[in-house]
């Protein structure tokens, strides 16, 4: 489901990108018609995007610095620190038990036909790559004193 909402929130960003130039002004236009916390406003859906981007990015940080084959412990130290705040006690534990379910780093790696020397290389570029992104949409967010914390 999450998934699902996910990528609805990135069709709603695309769709916006259309006929809004930039990400301030569409801030703007939501501010501007007091639906900034909304479900479904453009801002809203561009801050459950960038959680998700860093969601990402945490996780491939996560995996670098651990080693090992588990992803459970890279997944569930990223999913803590970045969506664990803003989910209720049951999402945490439906969450916590999926983690079980997680792939080994190998099975994934095979999935997604890479080995660990190029799966690393792509996990570094991604990383450092959204990072002054996810720095500029924090910025926007605070900028406006809309926080990032909700």
């Amino acid at each position: 489901m999450g998934k699902l909402m996910e990528l609805a929130n990135v069709e709603d960003l695309s769709e916006a990108s259309k006929s809004i130039s930039t990400l301030p002004v569409m801030m703007a236009g939501d501010i501007e018609a007091n639906c900034v916390r909304i479900a479904g406003s453009h801002t809203r859906n561009l801050l459950r995007v960038k959680r998700g981007i860093d969601m990402v990015k945490v996780l491939f940080e996560q995996i670098i610095v651990t080693g090992g084959n588990s992803l459970k412990d890279p997944a569930s130290k990223a999913y803590a620190q970045v969506f664990a705040p803003y989910h209720g006690w049951m999402i945490r534990k439906a969450v916590a038990a999926g983690m079980y379910a997680l792939p080994t780093k190998v099975q994934l790696l095979k999935k997604l036909n890479e080995d660990e020397t190029s799966a690393s290389i792509q996990m570094k570029s991604y990383v450092a790559s959204v990072a002054p992104v996810i720095s500029y949409i924090d910025q926007l967010f605070i900028s406006r004193e809309l926080g990032i914390d909700w």
